[in-house]
């Protein structure tokens, strides 16, 4: 595997070392893997950080504006809030799958054609806008990954407690009012940060005259997920649901995220902020 940058294959590599500790945790207790997963994926932050300052330092620009560096951001971002949830929470495997998601943006950022070297030099009023909008939408995908991971985690434990499967995954596992109170936290985190995001793009588009993009696929399927979510918010304030119920709402709201992200080629807000 050959990159541009050196640093990105000493990231990717070591990376990989990590989850493989962390695996070897994650099927059957061992404490000195985790401590190796743990030490490794510390240095992994610290490589992704003095990747991100390099990256500022050489070009002189926050980066922020390009698919390459969202990702890569999305990836760092992942990856510190799974050594916080280690440090503060010790919930062994929802850091596993944070980093495994943390691990798969990485290499589908490496294997993937991003068009993140065009840069957004011609604009200047509405370049220090989308730095905003690509920053909450960072933010609030990672909070919502990590929201959707407890609620998957909610749903199997909530089958493992009803068939009254007690293995030993099942005692590793936080208890369901943990689990549902972790990912409403998550969403809540999200939620406002989306909807930041959405105030910002639009006024992005707003203040360039092209109104026209408010019916862009982009934007129509951010706000039916900034609906979801709200929607999720306002079931749970009333008390109308379990926390089965809305641990599915809120994958189904993420699966909805997951589908807007997919899209990004077909956008013409996405072609018309890249060209």
């Amino acid at each position: 595997m050959v990159t541009t940058y050196w640093m990105y294959d000493a990231i990717i590599y070591i990376y990989a070392l990590s989850l493989l500790f962390y695996f070897s945790d994650f099927v059957g207790t061992n404490r000195s893997a985790k401590r190796m997963g743990t030490g490794l994926l510390l240095f992994v932050w610290v490589l992704q950080t003095l990747f991100l300052a390099v990256k500022l330092v050489s070009t002189k620009e926050v980066p922020l504006l390009s698919v390459l560096e969202f990702m890569f951001l999305l990836s760092w971002l992942l990856v510190t809030i799974s050594l916080l949830i280690s440090l503060f929470f010790k919930i062994e495997y929802i850091v596993f799958i944070v980093n495994v998601i943390g691990f798969a943006v990485l290499l589908l950022n490496l294997f993937s054609n991003p068009i993140g070297e065009q840069r957004l030099e011609h604009w200047e009023i509405v370049q220090e806008i989308l730095i905003l909008h690509v920053a909450f939408a960072i933010c609030s995908f990672a909070a919502f990954t990590l929201g959707s991971i407890f609620s998957g985690m909610y749903l199997y434990l909530h089958r493992k407690l009803k068939d009254k499967k007690w293995t030993d995954s099942v005692r590793r596992l936080p208890s369901l009012e943990k689990m549902d109170r972790y990912a409403n936290l998550s969403l809540m985190i999200g939620t406002p940060l989306l909807i930041l995001s959405l105030a910002v793009a639009i006024s992005s588009v707003y203040v360039e005259g092209k109104l026209e993009l408010m019916f862009d696929v982009k934007v129509i399927l951010t706000l039916a997920a900034t609906v979801c979510y709200v929607y999720y918010f306002i079931k749970r304030i009333s008390h109308r649901h379990t926390g089965y119920i809305m641990a599915r709402w809120a994958l189904l709201s993420y699966a909805l995220l997951l589908i807007n992200f997919s899209v990004n080629s077909f956008s013409t807000f996405h072609h018309w902020i890249w060209e």
